[in-house]
């Protein structure tokens, strides 16, 4: 909790040095477009990419097979969206990192062994009706 705390305070205090030091090097004006553009970038795809995945997850479980592998890209891919609409830069590269297919099939194998660790623990409630 304290680690989530420290990120809180650090993160925004980051992206507004990286800010200042863009508009300090290419003035306030195309600073601002440049933030305004990866947000309009960062709706779009998560609405394009959102829908593929979505797809991807209907047709997994159309098959028989367990929808993990597009759960995680569905949901990888909406962080990745989610970072490219906050303002700031170092959001945008790691939203920009995470709407990449290879990053996130690297990401895959830490995000599994978490799952497993959550679930050996007794740390993860799945919800059935």
């Amino acid at each position: 909790m304290k680690k989530f705390l420290l990120l809180l305070i650090a993160i925004p205090f980051i992206e507004l040095i990286f800010v200042m030091l863009c508009g300090k090097m290419i003035g306030l004006l195309p600073t601002l477009l440049l933030i305004l553009f990866t947000g309009i970038l960062g709706v779009y795809m998560a609405k394009t990419r959102g829908l593929k995945a979505f797809e991807q997850l209907q047709k997994s479980i159309k098959n028989g097979q367990a929808p993990g592998d597009a759960i995680i890209d569905g949901v990888l891919t909406l962080i990745g969206a989610i970072l490219l609409v906050l303002p700031g830069f170092v959001s945008d590269i790691l939203g920009l990192l995470l709407m990449l297919p290879f990053v996130r099939k690297m990401a895959k194998p830490g995000i599994y062994y978490w799952l497993r660790k959550k679930m050996k623990s007794k740390q993860t409630i799945l919800m059935q009706r």
